[in-house]
C-alpha cells in the first residue's frame, strides 16, 4: 500500500547546532539554489509570454515548475557536496565517543556536516517520488541501492551501509549517531541484504543486522549489537526469537506449483509449521499447551531487564 508523501519520514539530519555561525551555510545554500530557478523563469517568460495569446505560456508552466524544483535540489546538492568536501578535508569524519561540547572538534564538525545537509535533504524529501531521497543518500556517502525501500523510516545521512532489497518500516529510526548526556556516540551501522525492519523500530549506532533478518515492529537494538543472519528479533532490547523462514533459498523450487493461495498456504504449513494439535489425544493437547505457556513465560523473563 502506498503512503502519502506527508506521512513518509525519509532521510534526516539532526537539529543540533553547536555554533550560530554555521547558519551561514544553510542560508547560502538556500540563496544559491534559488538563483538558477529565477533565471529559468526569466528565460521562460522571455521566450513564451505573449500578452495577446498567452495560452502556450500557461500550458507549459507546470513542466517549468517541475524543472525548477529539480534545479533547486541538484544545485543545493552540488554546493553541499563542495562544502562537505572542504569540511572533510579539514577534519575527517570518524567514529568514536566524543564530548558533547563546543570545544570538541569532532562534535563541532558533526554539527557542521548536518547543517550543510539540511536544505538539500529537506528539498529532496518533499518531492513526491522517492528517487531524489536515494540521490541524497548516495551523494552524502550512504551506501545503498535503488532496490531498497528506506523512505518510510528516519534514516541518518552518514556512516550507514545498506545491502540490497532492504525494507525500512514506517516511523522506524536508523541511527549512526546519538547523544547520551554529555557524550555523542558515532558508529557505523550496517544492514545487510534482504533485511526487514518493522514499523517504529529503532536501530542504534553500530548495529550490524545480518542477511535475511527481521527486526520486529517496536523493537530496539543496543549500541553495537550484532544480529545474526536469518533470524527474527523482537523486544526492547531486541533478542533472538526464531528462525526466519521467509527467505529460504530455492523456496519456489521446493514448493513447486500451487493452483491458488490456499494451496500455497497448505504446502507451507506442511513443510514449515508443525501442527502438534493434529492426531493428538486430549491429554497430549493439554500437555502441549502447558509447554507453549512455559516457553512464552521463559521468553518474557529473558526480555525483562
Amino acid at each position: 500500500m502506498s503512503v502519502p508523501t506527508s506521512m513518509r519520514v525519509g532521510p534526516f539530519t539532526p537539529t543540533v547546532l553547536v555554533k550560530k555561525r554555521y547558519l551561514i551555510f544553510y542560508i547560502f545554500l538556500i540563496w544559491i539554489s534559488i538563483i538558477p530557478v529565477l533565471l529559468e523563469f526569466w528565460f521562460y517568460w522571455q521566450w513564451l509570454y505573449d500578452p495577446i495569446r498567452p495560452v502556450h505560456f500557461y500550458i507549459f508552466l507546470p513542466l517549468l515548475f517541475f524543472v525548477m524544483y529539480l534545479t533547486m535540489v541538484f544545485t543545493s546538492l552540488l554546493f553541499a557536496k563542495i562544502f562537505l568536501g572542504i569540511a572533510n578535508t579539514i577534519h575527517k569524519p570518524k567514529e568514536g565517543i566524543f564530548l558533547r561540547d563546543a570545544s570538541d572538534k569532532d562534535y563541532r564538525y558533526w554539527s557542521l556536516r548536518n547543517t550543510i545537509k539540511r536544505w538539500p535533504v529537506w528539498l529532496a524529501h518533499k518531492f513526491p517520488f522517492p528517487f531524489l531521497d536515494n540521490v541524497c543518500f548516495k551523494a552524502f556517502g550512504v551506501k545503498t541501492t535503488f532496490t531498497n525501500s528506506l523512505f518510510e523510516g528516519w534514516v541518518d545521512c552518514e556512516f550507514i551501509e545498506f545491502g540490497k532489497n532492504v525494507v525500512v518500516g514506517q516511523g522506524s529510526i536508523i541511527q549512526s549517531a546519538m547523544i547520551v548526556g554529555n557524550l555523542i556516540i558515532i558508529r557505523k551501522t550496517i544492514i545487510d541484504d534482504d533485511v526487514r525492519i518493522g514499523a517504529h523500530a529503532v536501530v542504534m549506532p553500530g548495529t550490524h543486522i545480518g542477511k535475511r533478518s527481521v527486526l520486529a515492529a517496536n523493537s530496539v537494538t543496543i549500541v553495537g549489537q550484532e544480529l545474526e543472519d536469518e533470524y527474527i528479533y523482537i523486544g526492547i532490547p531486541c533478542k533472538k526469537y526464531k528462525k526466519n523462514r521467509f527467505f529460504e533459498d530455492g523456496l519456489e523450487e521446493v514448493f513447486g506449483h500451487a493452483e491458488d493461495v490456499e494451496g500455497l498456504r497448505q504446502k507451507y504449513e506442511e513443510m514449515y509449521i508443525k501442527r502438534h494439535d493434529q492426531h493428538q489425544s486430549i491429554k497430549e493437547r493439554i500437555e502441549h499447551r502447558k509447554e507453549i505457556k512455559e516457553k512464552e513465560k521463559r521468553l518474557k523473563e529473558q526480555q525483562e531487564p
